[in-house]
């Protein structure tokens, strides 16, 4: 047994069972996958893999089990790495933070800054995407440190935890005639065109929510993951935006006025995730204490540890 074959086996279940795919992001070829996978099989007596002639079709009973105990052994075995570098007193690495667009724009700069002061030899790889495929960066290894607003507590190999709350806006050009309603009710928003965020994204769930229990529907006609596409097509009077608070800036955003909405939308928890049993290194808790000082590090420990998301 060794560590190319249990890579073979954990790639080939998140490729689809593709063996093309699973052999580019191994380096190798293609019947060096196969071998390696057949190789592993017959060594612990047990089919790991559904086949239909040489094509693998899914996992068998076995292989699902077998599958976690593999996660487990690899997830160590970069923990051992890590751990390896950290007490040889090594602060050279890359923390990789996935994060959406309005996280990486709005709410990550200040805590990015302190961590290039604090680790000038430390590389930062900021990735975007949206939450399902930030959850997976994180669960692959691909990513460090996961931060969204949505979904990232529905995984249960995932330790989240609770950042800030923040609420969303209405963005208007000047002029608007909602500026002369206050407070503004969804009534009066559904008179207008509306932009807002793809679904799925920065609390997009609590606005079709209190649309939906209050019996009303909304006109929207242009949806981004984007805060400013937002903001740029609400400045060209394509309709009204909803974005998140942390998005509109009075000085910067000019030509355009904030109206409160915290009344009509319930309140969004932006959470930070991380793999459930990866050991991290001491700069990440670092990147952590900056992004949210609430959170310490004899919890996370514990909680990494633990059988449950926090």
């Amino acid at each position: 047994m060794n560590f190319q074959q249990l890579r073979s086996i954990r790639e080939a279940a998140r490729r689809n069972y593709n063996l093309t795919e699973v052999a580019n992001a191994l380096f190798t070829s293609q019947p060096g996958v196969s071998r390696q996978i057949r190789e592993l099989e017959d060594e612990l007596g047990v089919v790991i893999f559904e086949r239909n002639g040489k094509r693998l079709t899914g996992l068998t009973e076995p292989g699902k089990g077998i599958l976690k105990i593999i996660d487990r052994l690899l997830i160590e075995a970069e923990n051992l790495q890590h751990a390896s570098m950290e007490y040889k007193g090594q602060s050279t690495g890359t923390l990789t933070v996935a994060a959406t667009h309005t996280q990486a724009r709005y709410a990550l700069p200040r805590a990015v800054s302190h961590f290039r002061h604090a680790f000038p030899d430390v590389r930062i790889a900021l990735q975007q995407s949206s939450p399902e495929h930030i959850a997976e960066w994180v669960l692959s290894g691909k990513a460090d440190i996961g931060i969204a607003t949505e979904g990232l507590s529905q995984f249960p190999d995932l330790v989240s935890f609770p950042c800030y709350r923040w609420s969303h806006l209405i963005v208007v050009p000047d002029n608007h005639p909602l500026l002369a309603r206050t407070p503004v009710r969804l009534e009066d928003l559904a008179e207008f065109s509306l932009i807002t965020y793809d679904v799925g994204f920065t609390g997009r769930g609590h606005i079709d929510d209190a649309f939906d229990k209050a019996g009303v529907r909304p006109d929207i006609v242009l949806t981004a993951m984007d805060s400013d596409v937002i903001k740029q097509y609400v400045s060209l009077g394509l309709g009204v935006g909803i974005v998140a608070s942390m998005a509109f800036d009075h000085g910067r955003d000019k030509g355009l006025r904030a109206i409160e909405a915290s009344h009509l939308f319930a309140s969004n928890t932006t959470r930070l995730a991380v793999r459930r049993g990866a050991y991290l290194r001491q700069y990440a808790y670092e990147f952590i204490s900056q992004f949210a000082p609430e959170l310490k590090r004899g919890d996370i420990e514990q909680a990494l540890l633990g059988s449950e998301a926090a």
